[in-house]
């Protein structure tokens, strides 16, 4: 006790510099899960990915992408049973900026599902992209 009482300061700079060196290790971990518009509209065209809007119902009103399903985030793990019994099939996530449903891109894989990914930068990002966003809310 007597030890860290006198090497406080020392002891919280190996604190401090430990975590500074795995910070970029979990960034990198979460953005391994991301893609840009342009992989998410390959994964829809080559491989028949899923869009999952994890929004709430009133954030749909900006635009959201067309034949996206709607689940807000909050109901994603009861109702992922809705995407279907082929949990090898891509899944992308998409909300307002990318935070939310990087959380649901966890949700998906403890229920199993293989390829889920985060689309970055959310729907800013979409269209941002110049990617088209339809009116309206769909289910």
């Amino acid at each position: 006790m007597e030890f860290v009482a006198q090497n406080l300061f020392l002891i919280t700079i190996a604190l401090i510099s430990g975590a500074a060196l795995l910070l970029p290790v979990l960034r990198d971990a979460r953005a391994a899960n991301a893609v840009t518009p342009g992989q998410a509209v390959m994964l829809i065209n080559r491989q028949n990915a899923q869009i999952v809007d994890v929004r709430d119902a009133a954030e749909l009103e900006s635009g959201r992408i067309a034949e996206a399903r709607h689940i807000p985030l909050a109901e994603l793990a009861d109702r992922a049973t809705e995407l279907g019994k082929n949990k090898s099939r891509p899944v992308v996530l998409v909300c307002a900026s990318g935070a939310r449903s990087g959380k649901g891109v966890e949700v998906l894989r403890k229920a199993g599902f293989e390829q889920v990914f985060n689309l970055d930068g959310g729907i800013k990002g979409w269209k941002d992209a110049g990617q088209p966003v339809v009116s309206g809310k769909k289910a």
